[in-house]
């Protein structure tokens, strides 16, 4: 396999570590957002969070928590956006998955989560909601 996370998970690629588990490892992205920003990836290969069994859900999330708390200690901030690109269309640029942790200052110019996206469609939000429930798995 060809990609680049799960290279860098298996530490065949260097990266700049800054957390890691049995299931997790968490490095700081070589092209920061701002100082900190860092990336949590499963070392299994995982493509997206579609894909994400139930079972490595907890510890994604769990190092992502840890990571948010060692930043905060370490950067002297308790202010983070934190996220996930899934598919091409959303910013994805390596087919792994992996959650940015990033860290929040003071007159930083970044916005909010909801500030990426402006298209909120025609559909209302109880047709919406019906459409989602009625799939049957809701």
């Amino acid at each position: 396999m060809d990609c680049l996370f799960c290279k860098i998970g298996s530490g065949e690629i260097d990266s700049y570590k800054v957390y890691e588990n049995e299931d997790t490892l968490a490095f700081l992205d070589i092209n920061p957002s701002t100082q900190g920003h860092t990336m949590v990836i499963p070392k299994k290969h995982i493509p997206n969070i579609l894909d994400l069994p139930d079972d490595l859900a907890g510890p994604i999330y769990n190092a992502v928590k840890k990571v948010a708390l060692l930043l905060s200690e370490t950067l002297e901030t308790k202010h983070f956006t934190i996220g996930n690109n899934n598919g091409r269309l959303s910013g994805q640029e390596v087919d792994h998955l992996h959650i940015h942790v990033i860290p929040r200052y003071e007159g930083d110019g970044g916005g909010s989560i909801q500030s990426v996206v402006n298209f909120p469609g025609d559909e209302s939000l109880e047709d919406i909601a019906k459409d989602i429930q009625g799939n049957g798995k809701y």
